[in-house]
């Protein structure tokens, strides 16, 4: 998972709420809504990015 957003450079640390598409294009949630959730790269859908269970996790 990318640690910034691909708009505005925004950094995404790790726990923080953050949008992918099915590539792992990552959009902060403020880029995302402003696109209407659609990935500008690819035209997919921009979901809830996962979390992890612990900051090591693979």
């Amino acid at each position: 998972m990318k640690p910034t957003c691909e708009k505005c450079a925004a950094a995404l640390a790790f726990g923080t709420p953050a949008k992918i598409c099915s590539y792992e294009c990552t959009f902060c949630v403020t880029c995302a809504e402003s696109g209407g959730n659609r990935c500008p790269n690819c035209g997919g859908e921009l979901l809830t990015r996962p979390r992890r269970a612990t900051e090591g996790a693979a």
